[in-house]
């Protein structure tokens, strides 16, 4: 019996210890220290591009998905107006001045991606079933970059919103953010564009 006892305190003080190195939820800044900014109609914007390993870090933990080919810009909403926005069709796109726009990666589809260690094309693919085979697995699998996305589908007057789109794309520092397709959730009507400068942090 003490036994018993003594290996239940052993895995109580275990699972104790696990649950404390568990990583810290990811919290952004108040959206008024960000420098790339822009408000339009009472809602405003911020957005960061994450192509820097120690704020990949902070976000996502040990996979930094900019390392894989996958650029995360940080999205930050603040509705100041007084009507109920609607995100739900919100279009996100990067581009460079001169260049056409890039439509976003949807965080569900970055698991299914070919990770850039993989050949481009293989005529010949080996056989799964050779024993003692191991196959590549994807570093964007991880749960944390789903768990991280953008996903508010309405904003009410005074509520906040935050969260991560993916581009697959490297980053330039002329770049911005394109939204579109904000409308207000009573009459439908579409707020103009936002365009969010990505040069600065």
């Amino acid at each position: 019996m003490k036994l018993m006892k003594a290996l239940c305190v052993a895995l109580l003080l275990t699972a104790s210890v696990q649950a404390e190195k568990k990583q810290e939820p990811f919290r952004p800044a108040a959206i008024e220290t960000y420098a790339s900014k822009q408000t339009n109609q009472g809602l405003t914007v911020a957005a960061v591009a994450y192509d820097d390993a120690d704020e990949a870090k902070a976000a996502f933990g040990k996979v930094n998905p900019y390392e894989h080919g996958i650029l995360p810009v940080l999205l930050l909403f603040k509705n100041e107006g007084k009507k109920t926005l609607n995100l739900e069709l919100a279009r996100f796109q990067y581009f460079v001045p001169g260049s056409r726009k890039l439509d976003e990666t949807p965080a569900e589809d970055l698991a299914r991606l070919k990770g850039p260690s993989r050949p481009r094309y293989n005529p010949t693919p080996l056989p799964t079933t050779i024993p003692g085979m191991k196959r590549n697995k994807n570093p964007l699998q991880n749960p944390v970059i789903i768990e991280r996305a953008f996903s508010a589908k309405m904003l009410p007057p005074g509520e906040s919103a935050y969260g991560f789109v993916y581009f697959q794309t490297g980053h330039t520092r002329t770049a911005k953010l394109y939204i579109t397709g904000i409308t207000e959730a009573q009459t439908s009507q579409e707020l103009f564009y936002v365009e969010v400068p990505l040069g600065a942090k």
